[in-house]
Parts: structure tokens; C-alpha cells; sequence
């Protein structure tokens, strides 16, 4: 059986809680998931955050008056994985270039097999820079984005060789829930969203240490069904204001073995299935998209698929959702393509992040 199939035919018209603040190491909050009591009294796997049902239709921002060029290009086009943060102990924005250099040791000191370095030490191997990334807060509530970057000479590179950038990483909270913020004590800082590319060793190195530092937990930001069918209608809204060239998913369909499915459709042919969705919309009401729009615009695209080929792919899992704007990947990989939607994408995964962290 073929285990990839693509249509590009036209689609039809048709259809916190309160909180108890214990005096508690919040480290053990980092190891909560294992059952041990925190700072913040979380309990695991339970969270008092819910998805949102409504939601303002994205417009396109431009930024590039508000974020440095330098900034938007490491953002923009480059796909990142994904985690969630637990709030950050006693960190704080001012004290970056001493985090940067207390990175440093740690990262030469564990590729040195845990021999000890001082902090300032081993400056030609690695060389760690954070600074703030300017320009991204939506809200006085919102921290600034923190970007921290690894830079590193290759093991036979001449000294006088410039350090190259293996590996960038950033912390952020835009549009962040104000119930949460505002509850939180003066010590924490919330930065929720973690993106992150580069080895994966790196990776492991930089959340150990901040970990360790301020008493934070890092766990997997997967992009669930919903988000990712809330991508698909959110961009083909999009396609009134910037086109998105095309709506790309890939679905795993149960079987032996699984099938795979790719399922292109043509951008005008999906804005025309969004807009019969929401022709009976008022008004004053074409600003919000609501669940029930989403699920209604999904179940047209699978019912057309499901005509043309007898597939039906409400019985697999959507695991990719790709347009022009950007691709979103259920094991939480995201490219963010246009930097006029870089907010408003941001602001979803936000979303996400404070859903998983725990009470």
C-alpha cells in the first residue's frame, strides 16, 4: 500500500487556583514530577491553566522597528525545540554577563570529564554570551526574552580564528497569563517558553545549569492535536493579509505497518472552505475564532480528503502543520518563517507552556 499520498484538488465549500506558598527549597519544585513537595507548593501533573476557546485572529505586526535586525534573523527561519520552564529563583535581568561567564566554567568544566574551572577560565574553548532580546513583551506583566548563545573553536582551529555560535537558546513569556504572573512572589521569574538549537549535549548543559541555578524544571513542549489544528486555522486566516501559499499536514493513520499520509491543499481552496466556516459570523464577532470554527474547518478537509481517496484521517493523528508562515511538528518543533506573525505565534506557545507547568 502507498504510505504517502498528496491532493492538491480543490477543496469544496462545506461544510490559579490558589496557591500555598511553602518555605521549601524550590529545587525539589524541579523535582516535583517525582512526587517531592516545592517553594511553590506544585503538585504533578496537575495544572489550573485551560487551553483557551476563543481567540483574537492574528494581524500581521511589524516589529523591525522594535526587535534589532540581528535578533529577528536568529528567530526567524530556524526551527527550534520546544520545552517548558517552571518559574526561575532569584534570577534577574541585570545580573546577565555574570550568568554568561558562570555558564561558561560550567559548560569547559564538564567537557574537561568535571575537572574544575574557574569562572573566566578556558575563554578560548567556550565562550557563552546572554543578553536581552528587546522588543518581543506584549504587556507590562511580561518579562523580556533572555537569548543565550554558545560559541566555541574548533579543536584544531587556529587561535586566531573566530569563535563560531554551536548552539542558541532563549527563554520567553509573551502575552503570559496575568492571573499566574501576579500570584507569583517577588523572587520568581516566569520565562515559560524555552526554544533551543544546537547539539544536543549543549542543550543538556545549559538546562542543567540553570537548573541548578535557579531552581527551575525543564520538561518536553509537544504540540498537541489541538494546537496544531488551531495553527492550521489560525494561518489559512491569514491568507487574506499574507498569502501562505499552501496548507501542508501529515497524518499517521493506525496500521501495520503505520500509514503516512500527506495532505497538501492550495491556499485559495482552503481560505474559501475557512470563509463558508465562518460566513455566519456577526460583525463585531470576525475578530475572535472560536473552537467550534476550527473543528468545523477540519472536518471539511478531512471529508474531502476522505471523498477523494476513502481515507479517513479523523481516525489517525495530525503530526505536522506547514504553510509559508511557518511548520509546526507534534514532538515540539516549530519554524516560525514571517516575522509580522513571530507575536502572535509566540503567544500561543506561551500558551502551551503555562499549560503544562504544574501547580
Amino acid at each position: 500500500m502507498e504510505k504517502s499520498r498528496t491532493s492538491v484538488t480543490s477543496t469544496p465549500i462545506s461544510s490559579v487556583s490558589t496557591r500555598r506558598i511553602r518555605r521549601r527549597s524550590f529545587r525539589q519544585s524541579t523535582r516535583s514530577h517525582f512526587g517531592v513537595a516545592s517553594r511553590l507548593g506544585l503538585t504533578p501533573g496537575q495544572t489550573t491553566h485551560r487551553f483557551n476557546t476563543s481567540r483574537k485572529a492574528p494581524k500581521p505586526q511589524n516589529i523591525t522597528e522594535k526587535v534589532s535586525p540581528e535578533h529577528l534573523a536568529l528567530l526567524v527561519k530556524t526551527e527550534w525545540h520546544l520545552c517548558y520552564v517552571t518559574p526561575l529563583y532569584r534570577f534577574r535581568h541585570t545580573q546577565l554577563k555574570s550568568y554568561a561567564r558562570q555558564l561558561s566554567a560550567f559548560i569547559a568544566a564538564e567537557k574537561q570529564q568535571g575537572l574544575g574551572v574557574e569562572v573566566g577560565g578556558l575563554q578560548d574553548t567556550f565562550k557563552v554570551s546572554m543578553s536581552v532580546l528587546q522588543g518581543l513583551a506584549e504587556t507590562n506583566d511580561d518579562p523580556e526574552t533572555v537569548l543565550i548563545q554558545v560559541q566555541s573553536r574548533p579543536a584544531f582551529a587556529r587561535q586566531d580564528e573566530p569563535l563560531k555560535t554551536v548552539w542558541s537558546g532563549w527563554l520567553s513569556c509573551i502575552n503570559g497569563n496575568p492571573e499566574y504572573l501576579h500570584s507569583l512572589p517577588k523572587d520568581f521569574t516566569c520565562l515559560p517558553l524555552f526554544g533551543s538549537r544546537g547539539l544536543e549535549g549543549l542543550s543538556s548543559l545549559v538546562k542543567s545549569w540553570l537548573r541548578s541555578t535557579f531552581d527551575c524544571f525543564f520538561g518536553p513542549l509537544d504540540i498537541n492535536q489541538t494546537t496544531l489544528r488551531w495553527l492550521a486555522a489560525l494561518w489559512t486566516n491569514c491568507h487574506m493579509e499574507s498569502n501562505i501559499q499552501h496548507l501542508k499536514m501529515q497524518w499517521t493513520l493506525p496500521a501495520a505497518p503505520p500509514l503516512h499520509v500527506a495532505y497538501t491543499v492550495n491556499s485559495s481552496d482552503a481560505l474559501a472552505l475557512w470563509r463558508s466556516v465562518r460566513k455566519s459570523r456577526a460583525a463585531d464577532q470576525e475578530a475572535c475564532i472560536e473552537i467550534e470554527e476550527v473543528t468545523s474547518f477540519m472536518e471539511g478537509l478531512t471529508s474531502h480528503f476522505y471523498r477523494h481517496f476513502g481515507v479517513d484521517l479523523s481516525a489517525g493523528d495530525l503530526n505536522q502543520v506547514s504553510t509559508a508562515l511557518g511548520s509546526a511538528k507534534v514532538k515540539g518543533r516549530m519554524k516560525i518563517s514571517s516575522s509580522r506573525y513571530l507575536i502572535s505565534t509566540l503567544s500561543l506557545l506561551t500558551e502551551c507552556a503555562f499549560l503544562k507547568i504544574p501547580i
